[in-house]
């Protein structure tokens, strides 16, 4: 009857609606795919939706994490290791055993990874046994040391006989003339290596107390069973005239 009582019977009905109208929705909510759900939480992630509480914290403890990685990586090895003095040795006590090395091989004679081998139309060459890497000593061109009044005779002499081979090699050192005359038959191998003006050795100076020493070394990496091969420097017309191998 009343008016009162029908606004809320009403009211009443409408609750009921909104009710199920809200049932309705979570149901349809709950049927929906759940990509959408993984976009809400996208969304939510990119700052669309305010963060909760529980993010906050997260958040913070996320970037805790992260200025303790930043700490961790600012930190130097001696934070963890006690500063101890380097067993590397310089470049300049590295030069001096090398040197020390190279005095020991000369003095000694020593002569290894090199074969003597007939070449046809050539006579006698050395080659590489087990290879030489760029730099590597090689070999003693060994002989007589002599100043250039006492070589100048010697080859006078060498040039009486046409058989005689050139063996002479003269060199500046310190401001005077010296020459290694490796004419005499020995059994060292350096006075057999042949000339090349592309050869895969170079002449070096190695003094030993105050005794300068005629060294061959590898200017380039040397397989094995190649030939050594090095530049005689001689490029007067007489010696061309009398060995024209020389201009090769």
């Amino acid at each position: 009857g009343s008016p009162n009582k029908i606004k809320a019977e009403v009211s009443k009905v409408q609750k009921a609606e909104m009710a199920c109208h809200s049932d309705e929705t979570r149901e349809k909510a709950s049927e929906q795919p759940s990509s959408t759900s993984h976009t809400d939480v996208r969304s939510a992630t990119d700052g669309s939706v305010p963060k909760s509480k529980s993010q906050g914290r997260n958040g913070r403890k996320l970037g805790a994490k992260k200025m303790e990685s930043k700490a961790l990586q600012n930190r130097k090895v001696t934070d963890y290791f006690p500063i101890r003095r380097s067993n590397r040795k310089t470049n300049a006590e590295l030069k001096i055993e090398q040197h020390k090395h190279l005095d020991d091989l000369i003095k000694n004679g020593i002569e290894e990874g090199m074969q003597v081998k007939n070449i046809d139309g050539k006579g006698r060459g050395v080659f590489a046994v087990s290879g030489f890497k760029r730099g590597d000593f090689v070999v003693e061109y060994h002989g007589d040391l002599l100043d250039l009044a006492e070589a100048k005779i010697r080859e006078a002499q060498y040039a009486e006989d046409p058989q005689t081979g050139c063996y002479m090699y003269y060199f500046q050192y310190q401001s005077k003339t010296y020459c290694v005359d490796a004419t005499k038959e020995t059994s060292r191998l350096g006075r057999l290596i042949n000339h090349s003006k592309t050869g895969n050795c170079q002449t070096r100076l190695h003094p030993i107390d105050g005794t300068p020493h005629l060294i061959l070394v590898a200017s380039k990496d040397i397989d094995a069973g190649e030939e050594l091969l090095y530049d005689y420097g001689d490029r007067s017309k007489a010696s061309i005239l009398a060995h024209p191998w020389l201009k090769h």
